[in-house]
């Protein structure tokens, strides 16, 4: 079943509770709602977790669990699949987010070299910016939607599976 597949990846309930960035939320994380795991919430959590992954801010994990709280989506699972967007997968992912970005807005590819100032900063932000959002924005869009529809046909599968090898149990019984 999926929940238990789910359940050997989450992260435990005190690693999270004892996070100093998740301390804003105070009490709202005792909430027995935001650590339960079924279809619901994991769907949510997915859809929450794959949206942010493709956020281009630093706060995305803070941002996940203030999600996961206000949609009553499990919170763990929302925080730990932000990190698909970690420091080893960010920059591919973040060019193929600009790539698609200025394939639909029909600009031509920018080219950049990388300098760790805020004058680069804002230079290239004004070239790559537009496109680079907007392809931020899509796939934010497009694999939340596809996290939430996939966890709820997996979980479906599964229970519609578990069903019928009980039925065949019982009538191989009787």
């Amino acid at each position: 079943m999926p929940k238990n597949m789910i359940k050997r990846f989450l992260p435990k309930h005190d690693v999270i509770r004892e996070q100093k960035a998740l301390k804003i939320f105070g009490n709202l994380l005792y909430d027995p709602n935001l650590w339960c795991l079924n279809r619901r919430s994991a769907s949510g959590a997915f859809a929450v977790g794959l949206f942010m992954a493709f956020v281009p801010l630093p706060t995305q994990m803070i941002m996940a669990a203030g999600a996961a709280i206000m949609f009553g989506v499990n919170l763990p699972l929302s925080v730990a699949l932000v990190w698909i967007s970690n420091p080893v997968t960010m920059p591919v992912m973040f060019y193929l987010v600009y790539l698609l970005g200025a394939w639909i807005l029909n600009t031509p590819e920018y080219p950049f070299h990388f300098e760790l100032t805020w004058e680069f900063l804002f230079n290239q932000m004004g070239h790559i910016g537009p496109p680079f959002l907007l392809g931020c924005l899509i796939c934010s869009v497009f694999f939340g939607l596809a996290g939430y529809f996939g966890i709820q046909a997996l979980w479906r599968y599964s229970v519609v599976r578990s069903w019928k090898k009980r039925r065949r149990r019982s009538e191989n019984a009787s």
